[in-house]
């Protein structure tokens, strides 16, 4: 719905808010109650001020060793640049990472603070991520994060998506179409066909729900994004969030261990 809203054009542009169900809820209620009760004056801005929704807790480094140590976890200690340059270079080997950082996302979605990130031009990951990671049918669509700049190049959308609340077509540029035989299969067969340059978050139907990377919200994932399309030349991360089926997403360091040592994730990064 969002999208087509969009693609009418009806308005100059679209705000939604990242937690529109009962997290949401309660923050209306909090913000009525600072306006009309309190009288506080409401300023109105054409930008997002809420920065990415980044409002959860977030853990220093101290902290983060000092749980690792709890937990008896074996962890090596890196430069943000080496963590960048090694996260990627294993990112483009297939490799599956959870991706532990900064403050936690508030709201539904996983946006590269609590995410369980991957490679989207490998043909199984989706497969793999959901049998072997999320435990989940093999079918299970994932979303891309994509640097902001690099949006229009590969999906049917150029405007911010900060919150993966659009849906888009990938381009026809990077789109695998069926031959007359792969037409002809059905169910999961038919859903295995490779569809476009980054299958992993291409749907059936060619579209994709898309985050919008910012590098003033989350710089560092925004670093990231750039050191995988340095190596591959893709500006495309899957994205989903760090958690498997029937469990809320990660939020502390003891989490993410946890959550890591229970399924077939290849690597964590805290």
């Amino acid at each position: 719905a969002n999208g087509k809203i969009l693609k009418e054009k009806i308005f100059e542009n679209i705000w939604i808010q990242p937690a529109a169900g009962d997290a949401g809820g309660a923050l209306g209620a909090a913000l009525a109650l600072w306006y009309k009760e309190l009288k506080n004056k409401r300023s109105e801005s054409p930008k997002d001020e809420m920065q990415g929704s980044y409002l959860g807790p977030s853990f220093d480094d101290f902290e983060i060793e000092n749980d690792l140590k709890r937990l008896e976890a074996k962890y090596t200690k890196f430069s943000e640049n080496d963590i960048l340059k090694i996260a990627a270079e294993e990112l483009s080997k297939e490799k599956t990472i959870g991706w532990f950082q900064g403050r936690m996302e508030f709201g539904p979605r996983a946006l590269g603070a609590r995410s369980i990130i991957a490679d989207p031009r490998s043909n199984k990951m989706q497969k793999n991520l959901n049998l072997k990671v999320k435990f989940r049918e093999s079918f299970r669509p994932f979303a891309p994060s994509i640097i902001r700049e690099d949006v229009s190049k590969w999906f049917e959308l150029d405007c911010d998506s900060p919150y993966m609340l659009l849906v888009a077509n990938v381009n026809k540029s990077i789109r695998k179409e069926m031959t007359s035989e792969e037409k002809k299969l059905f169910g999961i067969d038919k859903l295995n066909i490779k569809r476009s340059d980054i299958p992993a978050v291409t749907h059936v139907d060619y579209s994709a729900r898309i985050q919008t990377v910012h590098k003033n919200t989350n710089p560092r994932y925004y670093k990231l994004l750039q050191s995988f399309k340095k190596i591959t030349g893709c500006p495309v991360l899957v994205n989903t969030s760090f958690n498997i089926r029937g469990e809320p997403i990660v939020c502390s360091v003891e989490d993410a261990y946890r959550c890591f040592m229970g399924t077939n994730l290849d690597i964590l990064i805290c």
